[in-house]
């Protein structure tokens, strides 16, 4: 069976079901299981690995079912009609994509409100390799990180499902790390101009220390002294600066000068002002 599209091809037309696909979807259903794996499928119905394989294949071809990973489906709910339009919020699909994970970058960052920029993708940090993904039209970048950097996260409830979202302090950190995760320095820049009385800018640093990347406390001291938050001088006391010049935006082009305070190729123009217009 094809999954049948309509004439513009924007959506699926479900198609009817089998007395056991019922069984089975109802039973997954009830149980509150709107994201399930074979093994679920075996225990439900009692079938053996290839017959549950075959099952959710013929569900999947149905528009009833859409596959996150291999081995892992969602439920597509009654609501979304004979045509199968649906849509899940995207914090919710990365849950089920890759463990372990956690919301972060500029997904994060928009979350908290420290940004109005929405990003276009889902970043996805995780310690294990993913390639980049599109579910439900929504773009999952994974952002592969060390297991030690897996950290600093809370819970947030998204559509009645709880996902891990990096906290304020390490989605900081982490854009200070990987600033083109989430629009560019600028953004994470802007971010700490205004609102730099909501964070924990030791926590900030501690974070950064335990990554274990000088150049997130790089990036972060030549910001607070460009907006003349003295208040914060005393947390890089001792902090010692490592050798080499990285830039300050990984985005852009290296050239620009550089700034032996903080050991920084500024390759881009931070302009506070410009925010305030």
């Amino acid at each position: 069976m094809k999954n049948t599209r309509d004439p513009e091809g924007s959506f699926y037309v479900r198609h009817s079901l089998s007395t056991i696909e019922s069984t089975l979807l109802a039973s997954l259903s009830e149980r509150g299981h709107n994201v399930f794996t074979l093994e679920d499928v075996i225990s439900t119905l009692g079938v053996t690995y290839e017959n549950a394989k075959v099952i959710v294949n013929r569900l999947e071809k149905k528009a009833w079912l859409i596959r996150l990973t291999r081995g892992k489906y969602l439920i597509v709910p009654l609501e979304a009609g004979v045509k199968s339009l649906y849509t899940e919020h995207g914090f919710v699909i990365a849950s089920h994509l890759v463990n372990p994970y956690y919301i972060g970058y500029g997904s994060a960052l928009n979350h908290h409100g420290f940004s109005e920029l929405v990003p276009s993708v889902v970043y996805v940090a995780t310690s294990k390799r993913r390639r980049n993904r599109t579910v439900l039209h929504t773009k999952f970048r994974f952002i592969t990180v060390t297991k030690s950097k897996m950290f600093g996260t809370e819970a947030a409830t998204i559509s009645g499902t709880k996902v891990k979202i990096s906290d304020v302090e390490k989605t900081i950190a982490d854009c200070l790390d990987h600033p083109e995760c989430c629009g560019g320095v600028d953004e994470v820049a802007k971010s700490i101009f205004f609102e730099h009385k909501e964070l924990d800018m030791k926590k900030v640093v501690e974070n950064a220390e335990k990554m274990g990347n000088k150049t997130i406390i790089k990036r972060l001291g030549y910001l607070l002294e460009l907006f003349s938050y003295h208040e914060y001088e005393h947390l890089f006391e001792n902090v010692e600066l490592s050798e080499g010049y990285p830039k300050l935006d990984p985005k852009l082009p290296k050239k620009g000068k550089f700034n032996s305070r903080w050991r920084l190729l500024l390759n881009t123009e931070i302009d506070p002002e410009r925010w305030m217009r």
